[in-house]
């Protein structure tokens, strides 16, 4: 089994979800998340107008942190590569701010209701 953590922009949740959905991974946990990447947290990334004043301290085309969105799918070892090929599908643009995916093992999961566990408890 593994846990794959996806750091997104917030508009392409919506269309990441749906695809997700449609590949047969209906199931995830997404989360609003602040940070930044080597960009330094680039103006451009958020969709609003900001006063140089707003953001003194890191130039007028910085912020300390951009909003993103955090999703995390648990699947079994099988479904990595559909998982990870369905987010990138839906947010590569090729352009700075894309996000992050990462893949991590993960031991054990047991649904609460049924007391299945493993790749049982994921489906």
């Amino acid at each position: 089994m593994k846990e794959i953590i996806a750091i997104l922009r917030p508009k392409q949740v919506g269309a990441t979800k749906q695809a997700l959905v449609a590949a047969g991974f209906p199931a995830l946990t997404a989360q609003s998340v602040r940070g930044r990447g080597k960009q330094a947290g680039l103006v451009t990334e958020v969709e609003c107008q900001l006063r140089a004043q707003q953001c003194p301290a890191h130039g007028p085309h910085r912020m300390p942190y951009v909003p993103k969105r955090l999703l995390t799918v648990m699947v079994p070892d099988d479904a990595v590569d559909a998982v990870v090929r369905t987010i990138m599908a839906m947010n590569r643009t090729g352009c700075v701010g894309d996000g992050r995916i990462f893949i991590c093992p993960l031991d054990d999961a047991v649904r609460i209701r049924t007391t299945e566990a493993g790749d049982t408890a994921l489906r």
